[in-house]
């Protein structure tokens, strides 16, 4: 009987100890399967961080870390990336064009250096700038009233004002990226320009006519163009004096116009090819001016297409006071 009992003991050592060898035998195959990698993680600050870990997607290491990435941080390779190399480097940068650069740099070259990474990545730079703007003056017409004839006076010249803005402005790589009005001061305020308008007709004389005119020029141009129909069109205007053409004074092409007359002001108009030399032009939107409102096509430019049309006038300030808008025309090509 005792025999019998270390015998049933004996087997129940054998088989405990068979069983442990194969729970042993399995942990180490289980250990062997896992693959532990050297991950370094270099954060926004360029703080570096080794880590050993057995986790394979990047956010999954970065949270295994404690690392929390910020709405305006970027992470190379991507969150969702996989990460497969025993050694590999997880980068977190600001989200700037330099960064975008960096992810390219990462998507089109597997095992990407850090130094590559990094190299691409420039911090965005930000300084305040105060600058001394000039404040346009307008011109201001009083007197007679839009169905008169009129000759104009200049009662006051017009005066620049001056303003002091300042901008925060971002620079990266030593350029200009970007640019934010965050005050403006008022320097010196623009004085305008005064003109006065008066009758040369009375009232109780003038007839009615079918296009407003109020100079010989004025009505010499509405009688070429009586009983043309003409073309209706939108263009962009801006306008130009003498001192703008790139002639010095004095010399002989001064004031020329492409038609070999002198400009003048309230009647020389620039214009694409598509209008000949000596096309009638009338804008409604100078019909209180002296000429009514009528100009000729005398000049061209090398940046006037046929959608843009430039006035002459007689002083750049009027040019800068005008500026650039889109006017009707009433456009008459006169053979």
């Amino acid at each position: 009987m005792i025999k019998s009992e270390q015998a049933s003991l004996s087997v129940m050592r054998i088989a405990v100890i068979t069983i442990l060898v194969i729970f042993s035998l399995s942990a180490c195959v289980l250990a062997a399967s896992v693959d532990v990698k050297n991950v370094k993680i270099v954060l926004s600050d360029n703080c570096e961080i080794e880590v050993i870990t057995t986790k394979t997607v990047v956010s999954d290491i970065l949270e295994e870390n404690h690392i929390v990435i910020l709405p305006e941080e970027n992470v190379v390779p991507n969150l969702d990336s996989e990460i497969t190399d025993n050694s590999s480097t997880i980068v977190i940068t600001g989200v700037t064009q330099d960064a975008y650069a960096a992810i390219e740099i990462a998507e089109e070259e597997e095992g990407v250096r850090l130094d590559q990474l990094l190299s691409a990545y420039n911090a965005v730079v930000e300084k305040i700038v105060v600058v001394e703007e000039i404040i346009p003056y307008e011109t201001e017409t009083k007197g007679a009233s839009a169905e008169e004839n009129v000759k104009t006076k200049l009662v006051r010249e017009g005066k620049e004002g001056l303003k002091k803005c300042t901008y925060k402005v971002k620079y990266q790589n030593d350029i200009e990226i970007d640019r934010t009005l965050i005050n403006e001061e008022i320097i010196q305020e623009p004085i305008n320009k005064i003109v006065q308008a008066t009758n040369t007709i009375n009232k109780t004389t003038t007839t009615a006519r079918t296009a407003p005119v109020s100079t010989p020029n004025s009505k010499t141009l509405a009688s070429k163009v009586e009983g043309i129909t003409p073309e209706v069109k939108t263009l962009n205007a801006s306008a130009y004096t003498a001192s703008t053409c790139g002639k010095i004074p004095g010399t002989s092409g001064y004031g020329r116009t492409a038609s070999g007359a002198m400009a003048s002001a309230w009647y020389t108009v620039a214009a694409g090819k598509g209008y000949p030399i000596g096309t009638i032009i009338y804008i409604p939107y100078f019909k209180n001016q002296p000429n009514g409102g009528w100009f000729v096509v005398q000049d061209r430019g090398g940046a006037i297409s046929n959608n843009k049309i430039d006035i002459y006038m007689n002083t750049y300030n009027e040019c800068i006071s005008f500026g650039r808008r889109n006017l009707e025309c009433y456009i008459y090509v006169v053979n």
